[in-house]
């Protein structure tokens, strides 16, 4: 099956798939690669070939994807590898 090419219809389905789906993926790319540690929610707001822009405490946070994104598998696979890169979450309660 091919993967659909980044158009707006595919963003909007992108988006709402992380939004209601990984929204701790979405909070995550906020704090590490937006640089906003303070975040306590984001939204996934637009994927495009060259960024993804997430609404963090009302406020527009664009991050730059490493290369340009060829369609959506790509997408899919460059945002997995993000969250792959990232130092592992840190949970309450170890020792």
């Amino acid at each position: 099956m091919a993967a659909d090419p980044l158009t707006p219809e595919v963003s909007d389905r992108i988006c709402r798939h992380m939004n209601d789906d990984h929204s701790d993926a979405v909070l995550r790319y906020a704090h590490h690669y937006g640089g906003v540690s303070s975040a306590t929610a984001a939204t996934m707001k637009e994927v495009t070939a060259e960024a993804m822009t997430l609404d963090v405490n009302n406020q527009a946070v664009r991050i730059p994807f490493d290369h340009v994104l060829t369609d959506s598998e790509d997408a899919h696979r460059t945002m997995v590898a993000m969250l792959r890169a990232m130092p592992a979450p840190m949970t309450g309660g170890e020792s």
